[in-house]
């Protein structure tokens, strides 16, 4: 008896002993499973949030096609949304054979979607002891990285904003751009062009290191791509647009400007409800993270700086003409969200306001001084919409970012601020962005452009062509084939035209 109670007492003091000594390691235990299922989780929220976003970034194509379309005449409709449409394959083949590789093949550790940190090779050099990158040099064909599901989630991301920057051009060249050329045209954008420039700013290339280099705030920053991707779209259409000249009847002799209106108003503004739809993918997807929630700022900075684009555009146009104009409230809505694309995780939402006003009235501002004062016929406002408003909205980050996000951005401490919050350098890493894609896109565009015509024979469709329309003679298929369209015909006064088709000389391409 004696020995059955000294046992259980011995038990009793010492079982505690025993499950405390075990207890401690299995807590630990249980809380590293958890800590990494928590990981995990959060892993995978990010990677379904990256390619929803990416999917609807994707589903934008539809809006462009339907803009560019609705505001283009009848007569070249299928012309027009074909571009649109198989721009989405052509660029992202080459996207995928060079383009990716040059633009993310140094960009680091995919920190959000797993950490897999083997794009790593960044072509550099060295200025002062300074390295400054200049594109990648892995994933060439997706080639190297099989089945890695971070490399694969990052491409279909970033290869839906490529596409967006390859469809401008389409806007500002329609009417007039033989389907041939478009094609090849679309290969460089998605293989060089577009890459060269994102690499430098999302891809770690130099403009990326002005701050960590030279002290310049967190170098130049595009939260979502108000450069990277809009004004790259504007430089490239600008200067491919002034190269291939201006539509047959759009200028009389004596310099005067004729309207060339589009065909259906409705589905143009359909298009821009679709592409503002997407633009939440396209803004706050560019977390890469469904765990960040600064995912509900920005979609809302996005939304309100959209509203606010159409709106002052609608006053602007009603104030000055009379009449609010359909399309200017498309171009002004357009104009708000593309300003709003680099800032809208940076600023608060009176910002993002004031940021989508100034866009709706400089989109306006522009459309007239580039159509009227530099000649440069534009059939859908690409240029002032993405280029000039592209640049804005860079710049309006460099004025208005808070220092409330943006903690290491960069490989620079701290938040990022605007010169209104103190930090003058910032807006100067700004301003060398947008001279930086000017310049560097803008020379890309041209060599393109050149080598473009060398391999298919010119850009510019016969002047009988574009005068009878492009859908029979380019695509062998009318858009509305049942349907007589004499509203659509060119606008031509006769000192813009001698006569007949027969009569007709080409618009020269200018040089």
């Amino acid at each position: 008896m004696r020995r059955s109670l000294g046992v259980g007492l011995l038990m009793t003091v010492a079982c505690p002993l025993v499950l405390a000594g075990q207890g401690v390691p299995a807590a630990d235990s249980l809380a590293r499973l958890a800590s990494a299922a928590s990981a995990a989780n959060t892993v995978a929220i990010n990677f379904v949030w990256t390619l929803v976003a990416g999917f609807l970034v994707m589903f934008m194509q539809a809006g462009f096609a339907m803009v560019e379309t609705g505001f283009t005449r009848a007569k070249n409709a299928a012309h027009t949304i074909t571009m649109n449409f198989m721009v989405y394959g052509i660029a992202m083949l080459a996207y995928w054979v060079v383009g990716f590789a040059l633009q993310a093949g140094g960009v680091g550790a995919l920190g959000t979607l797993g950490g897999y940190d083997k794009l790593a090779h960044e072509v550099t050099i060295t200025i002062a002891g300074k390295e400054w990158g200049l594109f990648g040099g892995t994933g060439f064909f997706l080639t190297g990285v099989a089945y890695t599901a971070p490399v694969f989630a990052y491409f279909l991301f970033q290869m839906v904003f490529m596409d967006t920057a390859a469809t401008i051009p389409t806007g500002a060249l329609a009417e007039r751009w033989k389907f041939s050329a478009f094609a090849v045209f679309s290969v460089f954008v998605g293989a060089f062009i577009y890459p060269i420039y994102a690499n430098w700013t999302w891809g770690g290339g130099w403009l990326a290191m002005l701050g960590k280099n030279l002290g310049l705030g967190h170098g130049h920053v595009d939260f979502a791509g108000s450069s990277v991707v809009h004004m790259t779209g504007g430089v490239m259409a600008f200067v491919t647009a002034a190269l291939l000249g201006p539509r047959r009847g759009k200028y009389n002799a004596d310099g005067s400007v004729n309207a060339i209106p589009g065909h259906n108003i409705p589905m143009a503004l359909i298009g821009t409800f679709i592409l503002a739809f997407g633009w939440f993918g396209f803004n706050a997807g560019s977390t890469l993270a469904g765990s960040d929630l600064r995912i509900g700022v920005i979609a809302t900075n996005t939304m309100l700086a959209g509203a606010a684009g159409g709106i002052t555009s609608m006053l602007y146009m009603w104030l000055k003409y009379g009449k609010p104009d359909p399309s200017m409230m498309a171009n002004g809505t357009l104009a708000g969200l593309v300003a709003i694309t680099a800032p809208c995780a940076f600023v608060t939402a009176p910002s993002a306001v004031l940021i989508g006003g100034i866009a709706g009235v400089l989109v306006c501002v522009a459309v007239f001084f580039i159509d009227g004062k530099l000649r440069i016929d534009d059939p859908v406002g690409a240029i002032s919409v993405h280029g000039v408003n592209g640049l804005w909205g860079i710049l309006s980050l460099g004025l208005l970012a808070d220092g409330t996000y943006g903690d290491g951005w960069n490989g620079v401490n701290g938040a990022v601020r605007g010169l209104f919050y103190g930090d003058a350098s910032q807006f100067a890493a700004q301003l060398i962005g947008g001279v930086a894609n000017l310049v560097g896109v803008g020379v890309m565009a041209f060599v393109a452009y050149q080598v473009t015509a060398f391999v298919v024979g010119g850009h510019r469709v016969a002047p009988e062509v574009e005068e009878l329309g492009l859908d029979l003679p380019e695509m062998g298929a009318l858009a509305y084939p049942d349907t007589q369209e004499i509203s659509s015909a060119v606008i031509l006064s006769e000192t813009a035209s001698g006569g007949g088709i027969g009569e007709l000389e080409p618009e020269p391409e200018a040089v």
